[in-house]
């Protein structure tokens, strides 16, 4: 059983050991590639290598070889009715976004290729609508916001600029009604109302609905923003607190409480971002 670390303080770097750890296991056991493992987790170790953290590169060999084959993605072994195939190729090209920031992935045409795949599915308003359903996007569904930024980022890097103005014309179009669409918003192009709804719903303890994803996204987006500092101090803390002793964080899950590894790993992976971007 996960045990909480109880302000442990051990923070980016137990994140990155346990990262290394659960990515390439995924698939050496079930063979077949997770858009939490290797999607998700996997972006989390390639941005803590980014920003300078001492990764252990071996861990995401399985991953960046499976990156940089767009073409597969969608031909995995299992029930095909298993998952969301628009979300994952969305989870998978921003995991080969970060490698390709990182160098780590340095084809063009590959990124390129990823951008295709994902702009096929935009929808005729613009924006990828994934896990409608949810009144908030989780770490391992996204949501709809969530996912028309993380798309839109993918389209921008590849230069598709019609799809991408396409994305932002959506979100522009849907209130912040939650902190995941906020950070979104926040993320894409610093929505001041959207700021204001992060900043006004911070909890005393420094999260944001006491849950460690929620917390992740709206540092993330905080950290875009000139004057947030307390803030982010604050949500880091809550962050170090609730961090398991395993190194990673209880997966955020919606309603809250249950059980899910896809939501605990992919909650890791965004915990650890959000530590090691506001570590700089």
């Amino acid at each position: 059983m996960l045990v909480p670390a109880f302000l442990s303080g051990a923070g980016t770097p137990d994140a990155v050991r346990y990262l290394e750890q659960e990515v390439p296991l995924w698939h050496k056991e079930n063979r077949c590639h997770s858009c939490h493992n290797n999607g998700d987790a996997a972006r989390g170790l390639i941005a803590a290598h980014r920003l300078g953290i001492k990764v252990n590169l071996e861990a995401l060999n399985d991953t960046l070889d499976w990156l940089a084959h767009p073409e597969r993605w969608d031909n995995q072994p299992g029930d095909p009715a298993f998952g969301d195939k628009k979300l994952a190729r969305i989870q998978f090209a921003s995991a080969l976004l970060e490698a390709f920031r990182a160098n780590l992935i340095r084809d063009r045409a590959v990124l390129e290729k990823a951008a295709t795949l994902v702009a096929e599915q935009q929808n005729p308003q613009g924006g990828w609508i994934v896990d409608p359903d949810s009144a908030s996007g989780s770490p391992a569904t996204y949501g709809p916001m969530l996912a028309t930024y993380m798309a839109r980022e993918v389209l921008l890097a590849a230069g598709k600029k019609t799809e991408a103005a396409r994305a932002e014309k959506w979100m522009h179009s849907r209130p912040a009604s939650n902190i995941v669409d906020a950070a979104a918003k926040v993320l894409a192009f610093s929505d001041k109302d959207a700021l204001n709804f992060l900043l006004t719903r911070q909890a005393p303890n420094g999260s944001w609905l006491s849950e460690p994803f929620d917390t992740a996204i709206a540092i993330l987006a905080l950290k875009t923003q000139p004057g947030t500092t307390q803030q982010i101090t604050r949500a880091r803390d809550y962050l170090l607190s609730t961090q398991l002793a395993e190194g990673g964080w209880p997966g955020t899950t919606r309603p809250p409480g249950a059980q899910s590894y896809a939501q605990h790993i992919s909650t890791s992976g965004w915990a650890t971002i959000a530590l090691a971007v506001s570590d700089r």
